[in-house]
């Protein structure tokens, strides 16, 4: 994005499907200044339609299937939200999800798929799973082989149903009995030639078709048949036809069947604010069936569209082909192609599709390199190259930092306490003790809503670790150039997300400070109250086991996101754990801990070294003890670090191995665990309360005589 743009339209992509992935890519490759892009998903990867049977038949892991919307969306300088969308108000142009304030637009776009969900046969919703979602019938599929198998029906005799079967029956072989139920006619959308072919494919692999036949009810083992028959089913599929999401018929848009109906330049009939794509649409002018291909051919047309109108341009009409080719597969490493009413196939033709499902999933998973080049003539020791991490990672070096504040003088009054080895400081009135610190982070993440509450977290990380009870809290917020109606918007979501946080620890958040700047930064000043004197770092004994009660690892995770390399899922997940309160952790650790910290931007080694230290003693760390974030070790086997990694590994005294886990010690946390130095005696029982408590904790190692602040890892 031109750096001195200021946002002004918000965009905002509703689901996932294979036309929002696809505009992102592009997006990414030729974005539009001044619009703010934003996909929103319920998970952060998407499953691909194509390759699902061939997973089924075990031809394909998992995390093939899987389009990674968080790389996608970095690539694209857009912000993706995980959450499921539950309507939208027209009127206020604002899209509602449960959980969080609602996301303002100014044009919107819908790519949300279909369901084969049968809520009103009788037992399905408890005993079935549709095949559409993609994501919650993969897991299921993956649990139903891990559990031994068992027969299986499929309730739908179109292609689907039938890829479905075969793919089932080659992955499972002749042990278990796969049915499929038709209540119609099965096939009857393809040709006399294609659909005999399929049905002796069916024959051949000892698959019942059941037809002209309608499901009564599904049970836990078994489907009953109106005819009173009964068919055995340790998994019962759902794949009769499509149908379309019902929160759709809340927003008042003109729908065709439940489809969102639009016009040939893929916006909605009776509202120019509101495209859809794929799926879940209706072209009404040229009405296709449900099938990929179009959403693929109608990706560019769309990303067109949305960028004319956004700057109040003229749109393009997207005209879909009349036929395309169906490549469906048959189980086995076989598929017959069928066009015009002609198939043929093979082993070839199985070849053709693999090649085909893979080109398409490199080209959205694999996103092309966009750095600028590097100028000719710089000066000596200026970096163009080397990526600048945010949160945590961004942060100045302990030494820098030691060294600069190392000259100043303390404080002149009696009634303020520094050199706690914290970064807060101790206000002392009458009786009253107040701790007070302050904290501010360069947005990591694009959603201010998830940012803001990370950061939330973070900044109450010193007054927790002090054991002080929050009280009140300042805003310290500069937001990227935009216009007021993205200011409210954004403020919105910032506001109402650390209100959510600092509400619930029991701190009210009284005032603070806004300006507009180049990014997103967020910062809080923080109060609390400690009726005990304050947790210092010096505090610890010799023996004292150390707790930690987060994992490490969010840095490297981060600056891999940051690169385009980290997969969505364990982003989302570290995301999750980063956005939760320590709170009840703080409140159990205070009444034990004989010295506490919180692990942030120097990394665990350098908190552990200074709590050490500070307690004039060593530290003993054990590696394998310490929990990791999930992907964390093996970016840094990849040799991905922070910005300040060198400045915290320079900062410790440090004997121990030099592997990739070791590396995560110097790693800078954003919204990190607390460290506690407790009895030994104490430490067991206090580490499996923290656990109960929900949070990932563990005894990572021992304060010992020695050098002070020295780190010793095995």
């Amino acid at each position: 994005m031109t750096p001195d743009m200021t946002l002004s339209r918000d965009i905002v992509l509703v689901g996932g499907g294979h036309a929002h992935a696809l505009l992102l890519r592009q997006w990414g490759m030729d974005p539009l200044p001044g619009a703010r892009l934003t996909l929103i998903n319920p998970a952060p990867t998407a499953p691909y339609t194509g390759m699902l049977p061939g997973f089924v038949a075990g031809h394909y892991p998992r995390e093939a299937l899987e389009i990674d919307l968080v790389r996608l969306a970095r690539f694209a300088g857009a912000r993706i939200i995980f959450g499921t969308v539950t309507g939208i108000d027209r009127q206020a142009r604002q899209i509602e999800l449960p959980g969080r304030p609602p996301i303002g637009y100014d044009l919107a776009s819908i790519d949300i798929g279909i369901t084969s969900a049968m809520p009103r046969l009788p037992g399905f919703s408890e005993y079935g799973t549709a095949a559409k979602p993609l994501g919650p019938f993969a897991t299921r599929w993956t649990r139903h082989l891990e559990d031994g198998g068992g027969p299986v029906a499929v309730i739908g005799g179109g292609v689907g149903g039938v890829e479905l079967a075969l793919a089932m029956r080659h992955r499972m072989g002749r042990a278990h009995a796969v049915t499929i139920v038709e209540a119609e006619a099965a096939l009857s959308g393809l040709s006399d030639t294609t659909a005999g072919k399929l049905r002796a494919e069916l024959a051949d692999a000892g698959i019942d078709l059941i037809e002209n036949a309608r499901v009564a009810r599904v049970d836990t083992a078994e489907v009953v048949l109106e005819d009173g028959r009964s068919l055995p089913a340790a998994l019962t599929v759902g794949a009769a036809g499509a149908r379309p999401f019902g929160w759709l018929e809340a927003t008042g848009l003109d729908l065709h069947e439940g489809y969102v109906a639009v016009t040939p330049e893929l916006r909605s009939t009776n509202d120019a604010h509101i495209f859809a794509v794929g799926d879940c649409a209706h072209l009404t002018e040229t009405p296709r069936p449900k099938a990929g291909v179009f959403a693929v051919r109608a990706a560019p047309v769309l990303a067109r569209n949305l960028k004319a109108a956004a700057a109040d341009r003229p749109l393009s009409a997207f005209r879909p082909q009349r036929d395309f080719l169906k490549l469906i597969s048959l189980g086995e490493k076989r598929a017959l192609a069928d066009r015009n009413g002609r198939s043929f196939g093979g082993a070839w033709a199985w070849r053709w599709k693999d090649w085909i499902d893979r080109r398409f999933m490199d080209r959205l998973n694999q996103q092309p390199v966009m750095s600028p080049a590097p100028p000719r003539l710089h000066a000596a020791g200026a970096e163009s190259d080397r990526m600048l991490c945010a949160g945590c990672g961004s942060k100045v070096g302990p030494g820098a930092l030691d060294a600069a504040l190392a000259d100043l003088p303390g404080p002149a009054r009696a009634d303020v306490a520094t050199g706690h080895g914290d970064d807060a400081a101790v206000l002392t009135m009458g009786k009253t003790r107040q701790v007070l610190s302050t904290d501010h982070l360069r947005a990591f993440w694009n959603d201010p809503y998830t940012f803001a509450r990370i950061a939330a977290v973070h900044a109450l990380g010193d007054i927790w670790a002090m054991g002080a009870v929050p009280q009140a809290v300042l805003a310290q917020i500069i937001l990227p150039r935009m216009t007021d109606v993205l200011q409210q918007r954004t403020l919105a979501e910032i506001m109402q997300a650390a209100s959510e946080v600092f509400t619930a620890e029991g701190a009210a958040i009284v005032g603070g400070h806004s300006t507009q700047g180049a990014e997103l930064t967020l910062g809080f000043t923080v109060t609390g109250l400690a009726e005990s004197p304050p947790i210092t770092l010096s505090g610890g004994l010799a023996s004292d086991r150390l707790i930690l009660t987060r994992p490490i690892g969010s840095g490297t995770l981060l600056a891999a996101e940051m690169a385009g390399r980290a997969h969505g899922d364990d982003v989302a997940a570290a995301l999750t754990t980063m956005s939760t309160a320590q709170g009840d952790a703080a409140r159990l650790l205070s009444s034990h801990a004989h010295a506490m910290t919180d692990v942030t931007g120097f990394g665990l080694a350098g908190h552990a070294s200074r709590l050490a230290g500070a307690s004039g003693l060593a530290a003993e760390i054990d590696l394998s003890a310490i929990p990791l974030y999930a992907g964390a070790e093996a970016h840094a086997e990849e040799g991905i670090r922070s910005s300040i990694w060198d400045a915290n590994f320079s900062a410790v005294t440090y004997t121990g191995p030099d592997n990739p886990r070791a590396a995560l010690l110097f790693d800078p946390q954003t919204s990190g665990g607390l460290l506690a130095a407790v009895s030994e005696t104490i430490a067991e029982k206090l580490a499996a309360d923290l656990t109960a408590l929900g949070h990932t904790t563990a005894i990572i190692g021992t304060l010992t005589q020695g050098e002070p602040g020295q780190i010793t890892a095995s």
